[in-house]
């Protein structure tokens, strides 16, 4: 935060209190980019977790799905051929594993869901916090 006017300041010549205000204003506008680029940094790499967990899920469902269908297509060879009750057996693997696939697709369609984009929250705070700032010392300096 930029310090309080002293009474050299209500001295000070334009030009000197220009001068002062340019550089202020420099080095809060440079803090301000260093937090909005730290923050949005911190954010992506937040929504690059998720998406990568929910790609993970989506990936290991598909796995999951070929097995499903691996093991129906046993199943369905089985039963052509009259088999004994070991088709019975292919058929609940392959249920199983069609369940599983489910449920992993479910959650990583979730996961991606939750991906927001990223939103520099405390970076506008501080902004605001600024520029209420400024209203207050230009409101002070009038008087």
């Amino acid at each position: 935060m930029p310090e309080p006017l002293d009474d050299d300041l209500r001295h000070a010549s334009m030009g000197e209190l220009v001068n002062r205000l340019a550089s202020d204003l420099t080095a809060l506008v440079r803090q301000e980019f260093e937090l909005l680029r730290s923050e949005m940094a911190e954010e992506l790499s937040r929504s690059g977790r998720r998406a990568g967990q929910g790609a993970g899920m989506l990936g290991a469902a598909a796995v999951c799905g070929l097995m499903a269908l691996v093991c129906l297509s046993a199943t369905l060879v089985l039963v052509l051929a009259l088999a004994f009750p070991a088709w019975v057996a292919a058929l609940i693997v392959t249920f199983a594993y069609g369940a599983v696939a489910g449920v992993l697709a479910v959650e990583g369609k979730r996961k991606i869901k939750e991906i927001t984009p990223p939103v520099p929250r405390q970076t506008i705070e501080t902004v605001k916090e600024d520029v209420e700032w400024a209203k207050s010392r230009t409101t002070s300096a009038n008087r």
